[in-house]
């Protein structure tokens, strides 16, 4: 591990001897942390605080998105939890052309919304593994739901930024731009409505959101709104979310977890092995970024054209991944110029809450939740006060490609936990930032493994990102870089706001290393 930059105006990495969280919101590590610290194990201290967050970080995450898990016992076995939601079983291609959409579904539509999904995951996971009852796991979001939270700076940043496309729902409005206006960094914001579905949800688990009066108004709503939800659908999703087997590649002798499709983690694992191929750790800033520029653009070319639900796309992990595959693929990276961008037609993706959690028994939790893009579809049942996802927008029009849209079917997701096996136990990690999440695994792990980095290190490091033809860049990566990469044909765009964020927590030899993004207003804390 490197020496600490005490300079550089960022946190430092973070260190606990028993247990650790990583979030990307204070409230959400202090209401993890309370719960580990009363005795709850690191399933119950990951639904706490993904709770919490589903309220203070509304653009980001709620109890109308979905969810994925990466959970691993002491016994160092890796399981996958799926949390992704379904389409209704009337939504096809056709009965969407006779409805009037076009070659992609619109980011408001009601078709966009496919059936939450993290609800379902949240009860799963605590049936299967919690220790505390879901009343004691929730009770920090109903709190703040209720009573009311301060909004932190880097929500207040990103809440202004969208309060035009909240806007244009009276119902989201009202919630969401309290006195006509998005709330400033210190306001005080709260959701009463959220905070009576999560008390139902504590007492009565997942059929309280997946049927009864919720679900009924739900559904209304959604139908008023052109959706072709049934109260059927929603029932069904009560216990939608699955456990299956993650899928893994090596990356320099170390063993790389990531959700199975319909998640992109395939894509982080290709990455992986594209770059594996070149000595990352004694390659120039610029030579580094170029090769991930290239190796991103590659893998996801063959993301956007494969992955889908797991059933559209039976034996891609084992193709993709194979020597042969990968061999061709390192081989059409040229280091003195930029390659043709991979075509790119997937739907934007920004908003995405990531989280992980270690305890004192040596279970791990990689766990990521989302609502997909800035507050989701903005379409907020007034009744139930559930802000609903716009996963469905990632569906495709064209009954040929894999991820075209069908009843029950789940969408490809951008959203990815990711799991690492040390010599020392297990490392659960992930990024944050819609499509940049696979790209941000490999550069994240490469700074780890390549660099031997520390956590804050890797994770502060200014990123860039290859996509839609061009090369975002942070602002903070030197000039003569960035000359360096346009003159090897690099459209090089720099960026206003951060690109992600990230969390992450491995065992070291006095305990736990923990790093939290400071690009977001979160921190890694332990007991």
């Amino acid at each position: 591990m490197t020496g600490f930059d005490f300079f550089n105006g960022r946190r430092a990495a973070g260190f606990a001897s028993g247990a650790m969280i990583a979030t990307s919101h204070p409230l959400a590590t202090s209401a993890g942390l309370r719960i580990l610290s009363r005795g709850g194990n690191a399933y119950d201290a990951a639904i706490a605080a993904s709770a919490v967050q589903a309220v203070v970080d509304p653009l980001m995450t709620g109890i109308g998105g979905d969810c994925f898990a990466l959970v691993a016992g002491a016994d160092g076995q890796v399981r996958a939890l799926n949390g992704s939601g379904q389409a209704p079983a009337a939504a096809t291609v056709e009965a969407l052309r006779e409805a009037g959409v076009g070659d992609h579904i619109p980011l408001d539509s009601a078709h966009g919304v496919t059936v939450p999904g993290a609800v379902s995951a949240w009860c799963r996971l605590h049936a299967d593994m919690g220790s505390l009852p879901l009343s004691d796991l929730f009770a920090p979001a109903i709190e703040c739901a209720r009573a009311g939270y301060p909004v932190t700076p880097r929500v207040a940043f990103d809440w202004a930024a969208e309060a035009g496309r909240i806007g244009a729902d009276p119902h989201a409005a009202r919630v969401f731009l309290p006195d006509g206006k998005a709330p400033v960094a210190g306001d005080r914001h709260a959701q009463p409505l959220l905070a009576d579905r999560l008390e139902e949800i504590a007492q009565k688990g997942p059929e309280a959101f997946y049927g009864g009066e919720t679900a009924r108004s739900m559904v209304a709503h959604l139908n008023a709104l052109g959706g072709l939800h049934t109260e059927q659908d929603f029932a069904n999703g009560a216990d939608a979310a699955f456990w299956t087997d993650p899928i893994s590649a090596t990356y320099r002798g170390h063993e790389v977890f990531e959700c199975p499709p319909n998640g992109q983690g395939l894509a982080a694992l290709v990455i992986l092995k594209i770059i594996e191929g070149f000595d990352m750790a004694s390659l120039s800033p610029a030579d580094r970024i170029h090769v991930q520029a290239e190796a991103t653009k590659i893998a996801y070319h063959h993301r956007d054209a494969l992955i889908a639900d797991a059933g559209a796309c039976e034996g891609l992990v084992e193709t993709l991944l194979s020597d042969r595959a990968i061999a061709a693929m390192r081989d059409r990276i040229d280091m003195t110029r930029a390659g043709e961008p991979a075509l790119w037609d997937e739907v934007e993706h920004r908003d995405t809450i990531y989280l992980c959690v270690v305890d004192g028994q040596g279970n791990a939790v990689s766990f990521i939740n989302s609502i997909f893009h800035p507050f989701g579809s903005t379409r907020l049942d007034p009744a139930t006060g559930v802000l609903f996802q716009n996963r469905g927008a990632s569906f495709r029009m064209d009954p040929a490609h894999p991820n075209a849209i069908a009843p029950g079917k789940r969408p490809m997701h951008t959203i990815i936990p990711g799991m690492l096996r040390t010599d020392r136990g297990m490392m659960p990690f992930g990024v944050m930032g819609g499509h940049y999440q696979a790209a941000g695994h490999a550069a994240f792990l490469s700074g780890v493994i390549d660099e031997e980095m520390s956590l804050q290190d890797a994770i502060d490091r200014p990123r860039s990102f290859a996509t839609e033809g061009r090369l975002d860049v942070e602002p903070t990566i030197p000039d003569d870089v960035l000359a360096d990469l346009a003159a090897r044909g690099h459209r090089v765009n720099r960026v206003k706001g951060p690109i992600g964020g990230a969390q992450a927590i491995r065992p070291v030899a006095g305990g736990l290393e923990g790093g939290s993004d400071s690009r977001k207003d979160g921190m890694a804390a332990g007991i």
